[in-house]
């Protein structure tokens, strides 16, 4: 009986956590390097038909160079409201169109700036750290509930929490690998 009101806590967190991890992810391919990534303009929200609509449902995005993102509307009356999308986002990108495509050239960054964009990271993967301790923090106060409600032995407790902490340590360790790969992504020249 007490097995069966503490078991599901810990796969629900993990899937919690998992979906923690998906969303850092999510987030630090907006992070620009020096290479051009669909990905970076891709959530932009675009004013297109009286509403803000994400670039990539209006728009074929790809790199056909490294240093190159080459946007194709489906529509071209949405050239203007694409090109005023990028210039209002934080990317610093100056698109050019020909009339049917717009072409965002990357262009290489500087130290600064990539000192500038190592610290974003580091504050997003600490963002990421926050959340999977905070999922910890939720799972945890749901066992002490569930052990005063039901008298569920110390021991089984101490157990549980034993894993959830293995758990959390390896999501954070997970966090962390994510950030540096991505660290060494913007540094690299």
């Amino acid at each position: 009986m007490t097995d069966a009101l503490l078991a599901p806590i810990i796969p629900q967190t993990e899937a919690r956590m998992k979906k923690a991890i998906e969303a850092l992810r999510h987030e630090l391919t907006a992070i620009r390097t020096g290479r051009a990534a669909p990905a970076l303009v891709e959530g932009l929200q675009v004013e297109a038909y009286g509403s803000p609509t994400p670039l990539i449902q209006l728009a074929q995005i790809n790199a056909p160079e490294p240093r190159l993102i080459q946007i194709q509307p489906y529509d071209r009356n949405l050239l203007r409201p694409i090109e005023k999308a990028i210039l209002a986002s934080d990317l610093a990108l100056t698109p050019s169109n020909d009339g049917q495509v717009i072409r965002l050239p990357i262009p290489a960054l500087t130290e600064e700036r990539r000192k500038d964009l190592v610290k974003l990271l580091h504050k997003k993967v600490e963002e990421g750290r926050v959340e999977i301790r905070t999922l910890r923090r939720h799972a945890h106060d749901e066992m002490r509930k569930k052990e005063k409600d039901s008298g569920i032995s110390a021991d089984e407790l101490r157990r549980l929490e034993h894993q959830l902490q293995q758990l959390t340590d390896r999501y954070i360790l997970e966090c962390d690998e994510i950030g540096k790969a991505k660290e060494k992504e913007i540094v690299s020249v």
